[in-house]
């Protein structure tokens, strides 16, 4: 499973940072294409995995986020400038919600995010309102996490409705309440897998967000600006693969001419 959505082509980024001493033998203009093929690499993963969520329900597409890192080696008088994939953003676009007729879907209408049992303890949010029951009637998410607040449904029950705020009722009356929360600041979700978010940070309960039953909402990933960002990419990466080989081929003549070899 994918650390974004259902699919698994995400790589846990961390940052980095190139430090050059008098005992590196390379040439700085090499450390400096490498920290940029390094970052260009992240970018081509990262797109990767928001055009294989294109169709995941509640998917948010993310983005790199660059910074530069300047490196003072010894025995130099000028810094040296880096580039450092930081970490990365969400768009927080809401994705196009589509009638499923399915009365377990759900799809949600502002900035919240529904509150999950997290794998291995604790709360995960998501987006994502595609709904199951376990046998016992546990409603669940697709990748089969409990919907925070043990909401259960009888076997037999009759019709299942779910209003605007997430409560869940039978013929027999209500059922449970689905939770759903905001932030202050959604970029401090981070992605856990299997469409689920985590944050350390204070949450309140849904005040801009109401719910439909029977829809969901789509990825807000641009199939077409995604494929545009990869190509781009690519060539990026290929240009300074060039830039890198020529570099590499004078190091090689200026060794040449210094050795008198051929």
């Amino acid at each position: 499973m994918s650390l974004y959505g259902n699919k698994d082509r995400r790589t846990q980024h961390k940052r980095r940072k190139t430090h050059l001493t008098g005992n590196d033998r390379m040439e700085n203009s090499i450390y400096l294409g490498l920290s940029k093929q390094q970052v260009l690499q992240t970018d081509m993963q990262i797109i990767a995995n928001n055009v294989a969520n294109m169709s995941t329900p509640g998917y948010r597409g993310q983005n790199t986020l660059f910074e530069e890192y300047i490196s003072d080696p010894r025995g130099a008088d000028d810094e040296l400038s880096f580039v450092n994939d930081r970490g990365q953003y969400q768009n927080t676009d809401q994705g196009s919600i589509s009638i499923t007729g399915n009365p377990l879907d759900i799809a949600l209408n502002g900035p919240g995010f529904i509150t999950i049992d997290a794998p291995g303890g604790g709360v995960a949010y998501t987006r994502d309102g595609s709904f199951q029951t376990t046998p016992d009637g546990t409603l669940v998410t697709s990748a089969g996490f409990p919907v925070s607040g043990g909401i259960s449904i009888p076997e037999g029950s009759g019709e299942i409705s779910i209003d605007s705020q997430g409560v869940v009722s039978n013929d027999d009356g209500q059922l449970g309440q689905i939770q759903i929360v905001e932030f202050e600041n959604v970029q401090t979700l981070e992605p856990m897998g299997n469409n689920l978010y985590r944050n350390d940070g204070p949450s309140r309960a849904a005040e801009n967000t109401t719910v439909t039953q029977a829809a969901l909402e789509g990825s807000n990933v641009n199939s077409v600006l995604e494929m545009t960002r990869m190509i781009e990419t690519m060539r990026n990466f290929q240009s300074m693969q060039k830039v890198m080989d020529n570099e590499n081929e004078r190091m090689r003549g200026a060794i040449r001419k210094l050795t008198g070899s051929q």
